[in-house]
């Protein structure tokens, strides 16, 4: 006759699992999801839960089988909080352990994503024409694979008559300058692809530049002729420039007219002067604060494209 086995009744034993953990109230509390499932619940490409966790309960050891006590739970959580609501907590903020398959998952659905984006916004400034995905891939691996930059620097015309001031401030200026190093799990897609665009614009592997904005920006005609005096907040990188641009002056339409690279359209309808063109992208925020703060309100700028960008044939 075989031997019972007796198991304790808060012990459940689960394999194959992936952790998300959660240190709460001195204690620290698990849930056992499918491999793959979190991360996907997290980016909201699944939203049933049913598919997301392998049982819904909380542990303090999944590996060992052992289930939270219920006063363990109401004291981190609290002794109303259903168990329901304290799953989806863990599932939020809790941290995750992942194996290597599902590390390297991860990892390559970050960069796909990194990568897209990247592709979205960056144009060569001569065609206005997008890149291929592949190239502003191999453009980036070029980048980490030699340390985070191109060191055009070491190549730079005239070789061996550069004088030594010359050749450091060319080095202390190379450590300032974006790098890029490659996609990490622990930050955004959106985060690291504008880290990565920064260092495709500083180096220029290839020909690069940020897709234009197209907007709309209408201001009452009475306001146009106004004389204003103040700098002109284009990009955060020409702040530093000269110091000249505190002294600039000019009418209200100048200013305006200052922030637009290329003009569609120009145009009085009644007593609203309407422009419709193109703005870099890191003028776009100077531009909407000093129409909001000369026109009191009464002029707006209206993004009609966020990236203007040509297909390639």
């Amino acid at each position: 006759m075989p031997q019972n086995i007796n198991q304790p009744s808060n012990q459940i034993r689960l394999t194959n699992v992936s952790l998300v953990r959660l240190k709460k109230g001195k204690k620290r509390f698990e849930i056992a999801c499918y491999k793959n499932k979190v991360l996907e619940y997290r980016s909201g490409v699944e939203t049933d839960l049913d598919n997301v966790l392998q049982i819904p309960s909380v542990f303090l050891s999944v590996s060992k089988g052992q289930t939270a006590p219920t006063q363990d739970l109401a004291k981190a959580f609290g002794p109303k909080i259903p168990v329901n609501d304290i799953i989806m907590e863990i599932l939020n903020k809790g941290e995750m352990q992942v194996g290597e398959k599902e590390r390297h998952a991860q990892l390559e659905r970050v960069h796909n994503e990194v990568i897209d984006i990247v592709a979205g916004k960056l144009v060569d400034p001569r065609s206005k024409r997008v890149y291929t995905t592949g190239m502003i891939d191999k453009a980036l691996d070029q980048l980490s694979s030699q340390g985070g930059a191109v060191h055009k620097l070491d190549e730079g015309k005239g070789s061996g008559t550069a004088t030594p001031t010359n050749g450091e401030s060319s080095k202390e200026k190379a450590k300032e300058m974006p790098t890029w190093t490659g996609v990490v799990t622990t930050k955004s897609a959106k985060s690291q692809a504008l880290d990565a665009m920064k260092a495709l614009i500083a180096w220029q592997p290839i020909p690069v530049s940020r897709a234009r904005m197209r907007l709309r920006v209408t201001c009452p005609t009475n306001i146009l002729k106004q004389a204003v005096k103040g700098p002109v907040k284009k990009d955060a990188q020409d702040e530093d420039a000269d110091g000249e641009a505190d002294k600039l002056t000019g009418t209200v339409k100048d200013r305006i007219l200052s922030y637009v690279e290329q003009v569609e359209t120009q145009d009085t309808i009644g007593q609203e002067w309407e422009i419709i063109g193109f703005v870099e992208p890191g003028a776009f925020r100077g531009l909407g604060e000093f129409v909001g703060g000369e026109t009191k309100g009464r002029g707006r700028v209206e993004v009609l494209d966020m990236a203007v960008t040509h297909e390639g044939d």
